[in-house]
C-alpha cells in the first residue's frame, strides 16, 4: 500500500500540471518558412514560454483539446495535428506537451523539433509509476490535491523563487481535472520505443518529475528542474536558436 501511495504521489507530480485546454496568441509574422509549433505540457496558456526568446521565427501556441475518454494519444494526436497548417514546422514540446508532440511528429514533416523537460520513448519513463497507474490509481487522486500547491509540489517542480513559485500556483489552478485523468491512463499505455528524428533533447539535472538519471538528453541544464523553462530561458534559448539554425539533420 505504502508502495502505491507514493506512486500516485510520483505521477501527481508528473502531470499534475496539465489542463485541457491553451491559450493560443497568433503571431502575425508573415515568414512562415520559419513557424515554430509549441506544445505546452505545464499551463493553461501560453505563458510557460514566456522567457523564451526567439527571435525571428512565427510562433504558435497549440490548443489542448479535450480527450475522448477511449481514445490513445496516437489518435490524439491525429486529431490535434490538424492545427498544425506549416509544412516542415519547426517544434518545441514541453513535458507532456513533449510526448504529444513525438506523436505527432510520425503523423507530418517536421523540420527539427526540441524536447524540453520531456522524454524520446517509454523506456525514459519510471516504469514503476506506471504500472500503479495501469491498475487505475490515477482515479483516486482527489481533485482537490490535484488543483493545489504545497511545499513538496515546489520542491518537485523546481520552483524556488517567488516567481516560479507564484507561476506553479496559477498553473495548478487552471488544471483540468479531466484532462489530466486521462493523461495519467495514456502515458501508462504509450508504446513508444523509436527515438524521433531531427530531435533534441534538453533536460535539467535536477528534474525530480521525470527523473533525470533516466533520460538520455543532447543537453543537460546543470541544477534545471522541471520548470528550468522559466528559470533557464537564456540558456535554453541559446541552444534552441543555434539548432535550428544550424545545417544538421540531427
Amino acid at each position: 500500500m505504502a508502495q502505491s501511495v507514493k506512486a500516485i504521489i510520483c505521477i501527481l507530480l508528473l502531470f499534475s500540471s496539465l489542463t485541457g485546454y491553451t491559450q493560443n496568441h497568433p503571431d502575425t509574422t508573415a515568414d512562415k518558412q520559419k513557424t515554430i509549433y509549441f506544445f505546452s505540457g505545464l499551463g493553461a496558456d501560453s505563458t510557460i514560454f514566456m522567457n523564451l526568446d526567439l527571435p525571428g521565427y512565427h510562433k504558435v501556441y497549440i490548443n489542448w483539446v479535450p480527450a475522448l475518454p477511449s481514445e490513445n494519444i496516437t489518435q490524439y494526436a491525429e486529431r490535434i495535428k490538424s492545427q498544425i497548417t506549416v509544412e516542415n514546422p519547426y517544434i518545441i514540446g514541453l513535458s507532456f506537451g513533449g510526448i504529444i508532440a513525438v506523436e505527432v511528429s510520425k503523423l507530418i514533416n517536421v523540420k527539427k523539433m526540441v524536447l524540453l523537460s520531456s522524454v524520446k520513448t517509454k523506456s525514459e519513463l519510471n516504469k514503476r509509476q506506471f504500472f500503479f497507474m495501469r491498475l487505475g490509481l490515477y482515479r483516486l487522486i482527489p481533485s482537490g490535491l490535484i488543483k493545489h500547491t504545497n511545499f513538496l509540489t515546489f520542491r518537485y517542480f523546481g520552483a524556488r523563487s517567488p516567481n516560479d513559485k507564484k507561476a506553479l500556483t496559477h498553473l495548478l489552478l487552471d488544471t483540468d481535472v479531466a484532462f489530466f485523468r486521462w493523461a495519467l491512463k495514456s502515458i501508462a499505455h504509450w508504446d513508444n520505443k523509436e527515438a524521433p528524428e531531427r530531435t533534441i533533447q534538453i533536460h535539467g539535472t535536477a528534474d525530480r518529475v521525470i527523473t533525470s538519471k533516466l533520460v538520455h538528453p543532447d543537453y543537460r541544464i546543470k541544477g534545471g528542474g522541471h520548470l528550468m523553462v522559466l528559470n533557464e530561458a537564456d540558456t535554453i534559448s541559446k541552444i534552441i536558436l543555434r539548432y535550428f539554425g544550424e545545417n544538421s539533420n540531427k
